[in-house]
Parts: structure tokens; sequence; C-alpha cells
């Protein structure tokens, strides 16, 4: 394997001039993706091997440990191609993939997926039953781990209910077969055309789990069509090419970190640099160090950097822009303005989805918007939703109802089984079950199909869409919908409180769901002056009628938090160590929620 010379890492990248209008943009997108369907056999694969035929010794991934030039890729791929050749994996079969972020990473599952196989990318902060969970329900005939997360694997065998040949990368003393050198002994040079099965764009090649914020993933089907859709409709968004350098610190068993991040430049044949997790205080330093000139984010990430001391990296960069989803309007100007980012790519899509939006024009808050001269190949609408019955209203013909500007709705997109765009598509889940679940029908007229994004939105007289929440995190209480995103976003406007998981809890004799906002506070929290902030910042409705102090909240690696164990516990004192106070309004004061308190509430001794 071929690493890239200190030199070559250091390089600074020179961008050309490039026509930033919003129609060029949209433009290059569907250029780059409308050649997609004409050649099936083209596969993201065959894109690093035609620039490492052009381009051999140009840089393609980057990272401290491990660096690899796109001819260094394309051996590796290779190599692992021949590997599950070698195993006898059947097309279709399955490979479970539990690595940190590494340029490997993406070797592997580019050579394994063009022979036919499906890649499942394991969340790798998973533990016990829930990651034995996740390899369960795509029954793997082999399992890669890497050396570093053996501990972790071992704490879930003993819920596993399948049976796969585990290989570990890297130098473990698990008695495992060692992954990393199994494949060195494999060829390197290019498939011979006996050794290339017959993979199209059609075929899946890999699953991709959803977060499980609210309960356990599922794993979405992924086709290549899908892959070589993401990389290139992205790479015509954010005009990449050979001059770029992004900045992935996201993780890579993610549609976002694993793909978009990396396909878009790599299709465009820029370079790609691999950190293994975030780390607000290194976040400047290496995308200054390594000469970045793109980088990917997720929204809680830009709040985390803005709560950062300054220094003097945060803006001796070259980034001409971001791109990513979840950048809030209550910081989009001012992290825009102190690290003196040039354009921001806001986007909105979901991994198993059909519905995607684009920000392209720069606008603060909005998550994109589809141009009325494309809205006929990307069919999406709003919806009139029943909070309490979590799902849309029905007009007297049994039809849903658009929304209005402004008015609240779920987004969904029309389903087509149109080879030629394979956005259109929803490729479901293993689970047949929750796949129709996400499947809305006779909507607008009889036999049509919708996806439901499971998203609330709004959308202005310019057709730009907002971000509201997730649908089952909202949740009504005292006649009025409340939404825990934009209750989360006050509760952390107040010093020193920087992260807040939202939720609705039910009291007993209570109508609705009453508010329940778990906080981190690393610090005695200031009751009296909270309270003073909600009442300024919040209507009476929405303001947390409990409140929960803890150090710090459980992530996702996507920096959503993990709401199922707060959801269990409630407000029951008894539940937690944590603190738990009651926001008594007869006294307008929080007061500690005792064992005696929490009776009185759940006999309908306290009114509410």
């Amino acid at each position: 394997m071929k690493a890239v010379s200190l030199m070559q890492r250091h390089t600074v990248p020179t961008t050309m001039p490039v026509d930033h209008s919003p129609a060029k943009s949209w433009v290059r997108a569907l250029q780059l993706t409308g050649a997609i369907a004409k050649n099936r056999e083209r596969l993201l694969s065959s894109v690093i091997e035609e620039w490492a035929e052009a381009s051999g010794q140009a840089p393609a991934l980057l990272a401290n440990g491990e660096s690899m030039t796109y001819r260094a890729l394309a051996e590796r791929s290779n190599q692992c191609t021949r590997w599950a050749l070698q195993q006898g994996l059947a097309k279709g079969d399955t490979v479970c993939l539990l690595m940190p972020n590494c340029p490997e990473y993406l070797a592997i599952w580019l050579g394994i997926t063009r022979a036919g196989c499906t890649v499942a990318l394991v969340n790798t902060n998973l533990t016990g039953p829930s990651l034995a969970h996740s390899i369960n329900i795509v029954a793997p005939k082999h399992l890669i781990v890497g050396a570093e997360l053996v501990d972790r694997l071992n704490t879930s065998l003993s819920h596993f209910a399948c049976t796969p040949r585990i290989w570990v990368h890297g130098v473990s003393r698990s008695g495992f077969d060692r992954f990393d050198l199994a494949v060195e002994q494999c060829p390197s040079e290019r498939l011979s055309p006996a050794e290339r099965r017959p993979v199209t764009i059609h075929d899946r090649a890999l699953y991709i789990y959803t977060s499980g914020t609210t309960g356990l993933p599922k794993a979405a089907n992924v086709s290549h069509a899908r892959l070589m859709q993401w990389s290139h409709w992205f790479a015509g968004m954010m005009e990449t090419g050979p001059s770029d350098r992004l900045y992935n610190c996201l993780p890579m068993y993610h549609s976002v970190g694993g793909i978009v991040a990396t396909g878009a430049v790599l299709v465009a044949g820029g370079s790609v640099v691999i950190r293994e997790n975030f780390s607000a205080s290194q976040f400047w330093k290496d995308i200054a160090e390594w000469n970045c000139t793109l980088f990917q984010y997720i929204g809680e990430l830009c709040r985390y950097l803005l709560h950062t001391a300054e220094s003097p990296a945060e803006t001796q960069h070259q980034i001409r822009m971001c791109c990513g989803n979840g950048l809030r309007p209550d910081i989009w100007n001012s992290f825009k303005s102190r690290f003196r980012i040039p354009r921001i790519l806001e986007f909105y899509a979901a991994t198993e989805g059909n519905v995607s939006l684009f920000n392209v024009e720069g606008k603060p808050g909005s998550i994109g918007r589809i141009p009325s001269y494309l809205a006929h190949r990307f069919p999406a609408a709003l919806v009139r939703f029943d909070v309490d019955k979590e799902e849309p209203v029905r007009n007297e013909q049994g039809f849903c109802i658009r929304t209005a500007p402004h008015e609240t709705g779920e987004a969904i997109g029309r389903i087509f089984e149109d080879s030629s765009n394979p956005g259109n598509r929803f490729e479901g889940y293993t689970n047949s079950g929750e796949s129709e679940k996400k499947i809305l029908r006779n909507v607008f007229e009889r036999g049509d199909a919708w996806f439901r994004t499971g998203d609330l939105m709004r959308r202005d007289e310019q057709g730009y869409f907002y971000f509201v929440d997730r649908i089952g995190d909202t949740f009504r209480w005292k006649g009025e919908n409340v939404s825990t995103t934009e209750v989360s976003e006050a509760i952390c406007k107040f010093p020193g409180l920087q992260q807040a998981a939202v939720y609705g809890v039910a009291v007993p004799g209570a109508d609705g769901r009453a508010g329940m906002a778990t906080v981190a506070s690393s610090e005695d929290l200031d009751l009296a002056n909270f309270r003073a902030h909600l009442c300024k910042h919040l209507p009476e409705y929405a303001h947390p009628l409990f409140l929960r102090v803890r150090s710090q909240l459980e992530m996702t690696g996507t920096f959503k938090h993990t709401k199922h164990s707060l959801l269990r516990d409630g407000f029951d004192p008894t539940a937690t160590h944590d603190l738990i106070y009651f926001n008594d309004r007869t006294r307008s004061i929080f007061v500690p929620l005792d064992t005696d308190l929490y009776e009185r509430l759940q006999t309908g001794r306290v009114r509410l």
C-alpha cells in the first residue's frame, strides 16, 4: 500500500474560480447525475479506478496514521474484492464492518461490495444487546472488527442470534483471524474479467443504520445507485475538483460522514482528510495544518465550536465552503462571521428517504428549497399533521391536506419506480413491516405512494423550508403543540448550558404530555434566573414542567441526544441519582422533586 508523502499531504491547493449562482449549482448536480443510469456497471469503485489510472499518485485519503493515493486506494480495494471471492461469499451475502474512521475503512467496503456483497456499516458506539441487535438484523456471514473495538464486540457475543466468522483488523490478543494480514496476501492488480461479478447500480451495496435515538436502529438498504447519486449530486452542489481537500471528522458508518463527505470529493479527484472523531479544540488546527478548502458539519458540531475559546487558527484557513445539516437559525450568522466561512451549504436528506432540499442561496435558518423548474423531478409536499394521533389529517374524501405558507406539517416525497432517477426511490429496510410504515398511500389521489420523512417542517411564500421537529418529539400540552427543538434552543441560550434534551412525559390525570428537559451543567444551576430566562424566551405552555440536571448527556455518533433511557425514567426521582426539579407555577419557582411530591403528582393532588 502506497503512502502519501509529507510534501503531498501539505501542498496548498489552488482553487479555480467557479460560477456560484444558485441555478448553476443545480445544473452542475443534474449534469453529473444524469449519466448514472445509462451505465449500469459503473460503480463508485469504478470511479476510483478511473482516477487511479488518470492521476494515481494524487492523494485520495489523508490521515495522521495512514494515508492513501488513488492508486493505493484502488489496489487495496482490489485486494478486498479478492478476499471476498476467496471466502466463497455469494452475491447478496452480508459482511459487517465495525471499525473506527480511517482510510482503510473505505477501501474495505468498496472492495467487498464490488464482489456483489452487502456491507453493514455498524455504529462503533454500540455495546452489548444494542450492538448485537444491529448485527442480528442483517445476519452477516463475516464480521470485521477493528482491534481497538474487540472488547466492545465481546460484550455483545452472548446476544448473537447468528454465527458470523469474526476477523480482527490490526494487532490483537483476541484469537480471531487477522483480516489485514489475509488481505495483504491477495493480489492488488486490477481485476480480470473472470473475477468481475455482474454487479450493477441496482444491486444493494450497504446497510446504513438509522440513529436509534428513541428506539433500536433499523438497517436501511442502500444501492450502488444511491451511492453514485449522493456522491455526484453533492460534487455538483459543492463544485468539487482535484484541488479541493475536505476535512471529515464525522463517523464513516453514517451516510454523511461515510458517503457524502468522502464521495463528493473523490469522484472529482480531490482528497479527504479523515479524523477518527470530532475534537472542538483541534478542529481549526487540523483544518489549517492540512490546508483544507471544505468541511462537513452536523449542527451540534457548530454549536460546540462556538462555545470554544477564540484562537488564531479559527480564521487562518482556506475554507471556501462548509456543507452539512442541522445548523440552526440561532447560531447561523454568528458561526459564519466568527469563523469567516465564505459559503454555507445547508441541506436536508435522510439515508433511506427520497426528500432532498438544498439551501444553495445561503438563506440563514432554512434547510433549503426545490426550484419551481425542478418540482416535477423532485416532488415533495407538506401535509397537515395530527400530533395526538401521530398521522396526517385526511379530508372528507380521505385525502391528505397540503399546508398553507408558515403552517407546520409532515414532509413527504413522492415515490416513483423510476430506474433513471434513484433519488425518488424508497429502498426500505431489512424488515418489510418497518418499510411499509414509512409509506403513505392514497395521499392526493387513489394509488399514489409517498415516503414519510417523520419530520415536521414549515414553508414560506418563497418556497424555503424550515425544520420544526421530529414526529414523536413534538408533543401536545394545554391544547398547544410543543416543539422540543425550539424549547431546546431556548434553553441552550442560557449561560452555562450547552446541551438539553427535551421530551414529553405522561402525568396521571393530565391531558397530553408535560414538558421535561434534561440539561447538562458542570456547575450549580441558578434556577431562579433560569426560570426567568424561560419566561422571556418561551410561551408558558412550552415551559418544561420537570427539569433534570446531570453532568453530561448521552449522544449518538452524529451528535443527537439519545432519549430512550430518559423517557423510561420519566420524572420518577427513584429512577436516577440525578437531581430533578418541579416547575411550581403557584410559587413561580423550581422546587426539588422528592418521593412525596412525586406521589402527590401521581395521585392528582397537585394541580397542573
